[in-house]
């Protein structure tokens, strides 16, 4: 497997995070289930991959052996890495053959869930190993009541420790009303030169551009230049095929559902870089292989080809590259001077590069995603901002600087009707939490944006790590909660 592959699936894997374990149970007690969790865990807590391949050798199912061993060893020092170790709370959850154990990190104070699962029949050995979302004990939902200050000395509190454990490198940006109440820079945005991250670094955006695009189509809705109802087939008639364009309207790119894939295919990884500069020679690269998956609006399924595919639409109905488009239409409008999708051959000031944790027996490596990256982002993604310029681009987008009101509303709700219940267009949306933004993600890139709905609150974070920004966009989450619910129990009283 290569380290893309791998990272991804760490990716998956990391998102809560593991831990050690004092027995709350006596050993009578336990399942197998939950006496295998708790000797994972307690692997995860040491981190020790020596161990672990004894401990495999003899208590995984042959099937689950057959995964490569540097998988397992991976998640393992992904996690130890991510936690700096857990401490065991209780048995969230057992069903038959499985157990979930609910932990808690020690480097960030974060819940997290392991499900382990085991044979049916002694000794009992592991068939599978994941993490699941918590459910943190009911003590651990009371809302602290939060000055503006407070908020930002917490937020310090986890980006020193985050910073210093070498987990998280990049920028972070917690604003209220527009106006930063935290921000700072941490890392190296370069390792070969020992180049600071600072405030005004440009940073990947992962899938973050699908944002842009998606305003400038409801900019080209708002001036009657095209409709969300339109076939795809009235901008281009071939792609992927006539008929599945006649089928595919442009409110199905927005929201995912138009049946469309990914054109990272096996041929685009093993190609140059160097062929992918405009929209249009990614278009070829998607024409070849891309067909219609799914009758467009009956499901979901995340799609860089359909974005890519507005892009074009875009450049057919105005004339210009998307490029000059997005800079003359957002970026300028809403004063992000430093976003672009920069060419990644020349010369740009001040541009972090990404960065992977390699774990060996010896210790932690680092490797750069300059050759596995694309040689310039586009439609879909890929492109290039700061923590400032996205808070500028929230103030306008939100204050109806680049669209009306009645079109942010459509793009910040969610699609249910289209089979598009987490996302609207071009946004994510949380229809719980009411936060509307995009997140991004790659090898050695990791960001978010959550503009927060009915409040004034935004948060953006950075990251040239691969998955450096989950644990800040979570606690990012937590301390606006509180601070949001405090402030309306106290005004409703």
């Amino acid at each position: 497997m290569n380290r893309r592959a791998r990272t991804l699936m760490l990716a998956c894997l990391t998102l809560c995070i593991c831990a050690p374990l004092v027995a709350a149970q006596g050993p009578q007690s336990e399942s197998p289930a939950v006496r295998r969790a708790k000797e994972f865990a307690r692997l995860i807590d040491s981190g020790n991959r020596a161990e672990l391949r004894i401990y495999a050798k003899d208590n995984f199912a042959p099937e689950f052996l057959k995964l490569p061993m540097e998988r397992h060893l991976d998640f393992l020092s992904s996690v130890h890495d991510s936690t700096r170790g857990v401490d065991f709370h209780s048995v969230q959850e057992e069903i038959a053959g499985a157990a979930t154990l609910l932990l808690k990190a020690r480097l960030t104070g974060d819940w997290l869930a392991l499900t382990v699962a085991v044979e049916s029949e002694a000794p009992y050995r592991i068939v599978g190993i994941g993490l699941r979302p918590p459910k943190p004990p009911a003590s651990a939902d009371s809302v602290k009541r939060l000055s503006d200050q407070q908020v930002a000395e917490e937020l310090k509190a986890l980006m020193d420790k985050l910073a210093a454990a070498d987990v998280f490198s990049g920028a972070v940006l917690l604003a209220k009303d527009g106006v930063p109440v935290f921000k700072g820079a941490y890392g190296m945005a370069n390792k070969d030169f020992n180049a600071p991250n600072r405030i005004d670094t440009k940073f990947n955006l992962g899938s973050m551009n699908k944002m842009f695009t998606a305003v400038s189509i409801a900019q080209l809705v708002e001036r009657g230049k095209l409709s969300f109802e339109d076939p795809l087939s009235k901008f281009l008639p071939d792609f992927p095929d006539p008929e599945a364009a006649r089928k595919i309207k442009i409110k199905h790119l927005l929201t995912h559902t138009a049946g469309l894939g990914g054109y990272f295919s096996k041929q685009w990884m093993e190609s140059s870089r160097a062929l992918y500069r405009t929209v249009d020679d990614m278009m070829k690269r998607a024409a070849a292989d891309e067909k219609l998956l799914f009758e467009p609006g009956s499901r979901w399924q995340y799609s860089n080809t359909g974005m890519l595919v507005l892009g074009k639409v875009i450049e057919k109905v105005t004339g210009q590259s998307y490029y000059d488009y997005v800079r003359d239409n957002i970026t300028k409008p809403a004063g992000m001077v430093n976003t672009g999708c920069f060419e990644l051959d020349k010369v740009n000031p001040n541009l972090a590069v990404g960065y992977e944790k390699e774990f060996t027996d010896d210790g932690v490596g680092f490797t750069n995603n300059i050759f596995e990256h694309v040689l310039r982002g586009g439609p879909q993604g890929g492109g290039y901002s700061t923590v400032e310029d996205l808070l500028k681009f929230d103030i306008a987008l939100r204050s109806n600087k680049l669209i009306g009101a009645e079109y942010v509303k459509q793009l910040l709700s969610a699609k249910p009707e289209l089979n598009s219940p987490g996302y609207g267009f071009g946004f994510s949306i949380d229809s719980k939490e009411q936060i509307a933004g995009h997140g991004g993600g790659f090898t050695g890139i990791s960001s978010n944006l959550d503009m927060f709905l009915g409040t004034g609150w935004t948060a953006v974070v950075l990251s040239n790590y691969g998955r450096g920004a989950q644990a800040v966009q979570q606690k990012m989450r937590e301390l606006v909660r509180s601070v949001v619910e405090v402030r309306a129990s106290n005004s409703s009283n």
